[in-house]
């Protein structure tokens, strides 16, 4: 999902594998990104460890290990691969094993795993390289699990943020998109992942799975979460201050807060083989 000047976490899946200073800018502060990026849904966590044939899970992308901490607290070990060594010092830090590579350079090493999952990363990965690897590397049955989060804050919020980013950062390439865009728009994105999986003709057919919640934000949450984003990342810092300064005032106005409605989207696979 990008980071436009709409106050989306990530580019959507398959356009932006090769926007690399993008992609490998997030560790520039990597604790904020923990603190402030939130969980993924229980309920698809304990779904893909119920299909999945054992506790062995590959996190492609895996950051500061956000997700791979919910995997691990259920009882998976978790191996992560992650092309920003920042993060993956924060990661390691936190009990996660990581190597530090771009998953399309990733070497296995005969390794096999139950589940390959990719939370929020996988729009990072070449299309043409990334879904026929998982397959190399999952046993018969192991699921293939690439999901993210979908939100748009409320029109009061995003207004002000698209129309501060356009005058903050002219020249962004990420500059002209609408403050908002539809659901429909992520849904399509994860059904072409669906059907990149579908190509290699190694695993069954694919699931979509959407997941529906909510999460309530005061201004210090969302303007801690802001400067995490992809579109933020990389701005100078009186940039980013002309940002958080709208979108402050915009949340101010809100009476110091806002609820969010999250749509959590996946796409699930299982590798061909099982008994």
């Amino acid at each position: 999902m990008p980071t436009l000047p709409r106050e989306q976490p990530d580019p959507p899946p398959l356009e932006s594998h090769e926007a690399r200073r993008m992609a490998e800018s997030f560790g520039v502060d990597a604790q904020r990104y923990d603190q402030a990026r939130p969980d993924y849904p229980d309920a698809l966590v304990t779904r893909i460890v119920a299909r999945s044939p054992g506790p062995d899970v590959l996190d492609v992308g895996c950051g500061t290990g956000i997700a791979a901490r919910q995997f691990q607290a259920v009882g998976c070990a978790v191996l992560g691969v992650e092309p920003d060594a920042r993060m993956a010092d924060f990661a390691r830090a936190r009990g996660l094993q990581v190597e530090v590579a771009a998953f399309e350079a990733w070497q296995p090493a005969g390794r096999t795993f139950d589940a390959v999952i990719a939370a929020q990363s996988w729009h990072w990965v070449d299309p043409a390289v990334g879904t026929v690897k998982a397959a190399r590397v999952l046993r018969p049955g192991g699921q293939l699990a690439i999901f993210g989060h979908v939100y748009e804050p409320p029109p009061e919020v995003a207004e002000p943020f698209a129309a501060a980013f356009r005058r903050a950062a002219p020249d962004s390439l990420l500059n002209g998109q609408p403050a908002r865009r539809p659901l429909d728009l992520y849904q399509a994105a994860y059904a072409k992942v669906a059907d990149k999986i579908r190509e290699t003709e190694q695993f069954k057919d694919p699931e979509q799975w959407r997941f529906e919640w909510e999460q309530s934000y005061t201004r210090d949450q969302w303007l801690d979460l802001l400067p995490t984003t992809g579109g933020l990342t990389q701005l100078r810092p009186d940039q980013l201050a002309e940002i958080l300064d709208a979108v402050g005032n915009a949340i101010d106005s809100l009476g110091g807060h806002f609820t969010m409605n999250y749509t959590t989207l996946a796409t699930t696979a299982a590798r061909v083989g099982a008994s």
